[in-house]
């Protein structure tokens, strides 16, 4: 079944949906699927790896920051943070911490060599954390005035941060507002004061209706609220009455997490996996259900596994990640895909002001290449990496580019080791106008391909293979790792 620690991509929260073992290429960059894909903060330590084109020709045009700062720590979490303490001593303006970091991260970004690679202004920006609201807006506006010297960032760029209830007001995020931020996603997780206690959140429940007034208040038209199923002692109520009031206060878009419960974190010792009160698998299914049909039938369109969204507000940013493209990504513990490299930047704070000063001694490029010898990643691997994106996604993947990408031999494979996930309705395969393929009919394109060992037949009927909502989205890790079985037997 479905479980979440994806971030975002990452997004990657311990809260995120993970996909079964994913290609080499991949997990060396992302080891636990796709960010924020909420948080693309690299889950393992640094690393290295290379690919062929198209794809990565692509100039990016995507940039991911990381501000790892947290009033502290909660229980599920396993990102690279920077716990300041629930003192209000230092106040943010003034947390040297905070400072030298900010410093350092526009070190970073100035010191990116960009030999070789193509540059386009940047179309979205994403702060993520941690949580970037701790970051005073003075300190955000340097960062953001280093990626528009370096890059450029287009007039209508999304930029969106991660905000927490409880750790900005009105004149704070009107300060980013002013610097270009028009897009908010909100941590809220939970509207039980009981749950969100006990999960270690450093909010309560009034504190996100305060913050949910405050996004309003201040005309920000496009933003996210965060929710988590499959707490500890969460019921179906409980869960039921998150989503109710999630939809009454009518954000744009909705992400939709299951709880993940990571070794070394708080949760890892005190809660097992399926085991009370934990819910079990079956359980957790259940509330997925839940969500699915509650915020589909509130006129929210279901197109990520974990994210729903109104028409049109699709995070910009997450398609990125989901549609295998190039993207930058500066700070700690995070992971970026340039020139064809996926490249996860250190975790511990010591080591990464180590990266930022091999970067502006030229002792190693934006991917560390000099230091950790990337090998040139396989078609398979490729291949396995546009599958599990693409699955991830309500479109689906597009066979004729998977074919033009890898060829006939790979969609035939996938698409024979689908038929019986066809049959019980947990993948669906669709036309050209994405009008469904009767299980009936691919079974016959399969035999009549086979027969006529002729896979173009199965190309010129079927143009898309997506998961079915909510079942085959259930079935997310088993169906990708069939798919990566079929691929690379």
């Amino acid at each position: 079944m479905l479980k979440s620690t994806f971030t975002p991509i990452l997004s990657i929260i311990t809260t995120k949906p993970t996909s079964p073992k994913p290609s080499k290429t991949f997990t060396r960059a992302f080891s636990q699927s796709p960010p924020t894909v909420r948080k693309n903060v690299s889950q393992s330590p640094s690393t290295t790896t290379t690919s062929p084109p198209p794809q990565n020709k692509l100039p990016p045009v995507s940039a991911y920051v990381h501000l790892p700062f947290c009033r502290k720590r909660c229980h599920y979490c396993d990102f690279p943070i920077v716990a300041l303490g629930s003192s209000s001593l230092p106040p943010p303006e003034e947390d040297p911490r905070i400072l030298n970091y900010t410093q350092l991260i526009c070190r970073e970004i100035e010191a990116t060599k960009l030999d070789g690679h193509p540059i386009g202004p940047l179309e979205t920006v994403f702060f993520g954390g941690g949580t970037p609201s701790l970051v005073p807006p003075r300190l955000v506006s340097d960062i953001v005035e280093a990626l528009r010297l370096k890059f450029g960032v287009c007039l209508n760029a999304e930029m969106s941060m991660e905000m927490d209830p409880g750790t900005f007001d009105a004149e704070k995020l009107k300060g980013l507002m002013e610097l270009g931020v028009n897009r908010v996603s909100l941590g809220v997780q939970a509207f039980q004061e009981e749950i969100l206690r006990d999960c270690g959140r450093a909010h309560g429940v009034k504190e996100i209706y305060e913050a949910i007034e405050i996004v309003k208040s201040c005309g920000v038209k496009n933003w996210s609220v965060d929710l988590i199923s499959s707490l500890p002692h969460q019921t179906p109520e409980m869960w039921e009455e998150s989503l109710r009031l999630v939809i009454e206060a009518q954000p744009t878009h909705v992400s939709v997490y299951d709880l993940q419960v990571e070794q070394g974190t708080k949760f890892g010792v005190l809660y097992t996996a399926g085991e009370f009160p934990l819910p079990s698998e079956t359980q957790s299914a259940d509330l997925y259900r839940m969500a699915s049909t509650t915020l589909s039938n509130a006129g929210y369109n279901h197109y990520e596994i974990s994210s729903y969204c109104k028409v049109g507000f699709e995070c910009k940013h997450n398609l990125t990640y989901w549609e295998n493209k190039p993207f930058y990504a500066f700070g700690l513990g995070s992971a970026s895909y340039v020139g064809g490299v996926r490249f996860s930047r250190p975790r511990k704070m010591k080591d990464y002001m180590g990266y930022v000063l091999s970067l502006e001694t030229e002792l190693v490029d934006c991917c560390c290449k000099e230091l950790n010898n990337p090998v040139d990643a396989k078609d398979d691997d490729m291949a396995m990496d546009v599958v599990m994106l693409s699955l991830r996604t309500a479109r689906g993947l597009d066979l004729k580019s998977f074919r033009n990408a890898f060829g006939d031999s790979f969609v035939a494979s996938l698409c024979k080791a689908y038929r019986p996930y066809v049959e019980t309705g947990h993948v669906v395969c669709l036309d050209e106008q994405r009008r469904p393929v009767a299980a009936d009919e691919f079974s016959s394109l399969l035999l009549s391909s086979s027969s006529s060992k002729d896979d173009g037949i199965i190309e010129e009927r079927l143009a898309f293979i997506r998961l079915s909502d909510p079942d085959g989205f259930l079935l997310s890790n088993e169906l990708i790792t069939v798919a990566f079985q079929a691929i690379a037997p």
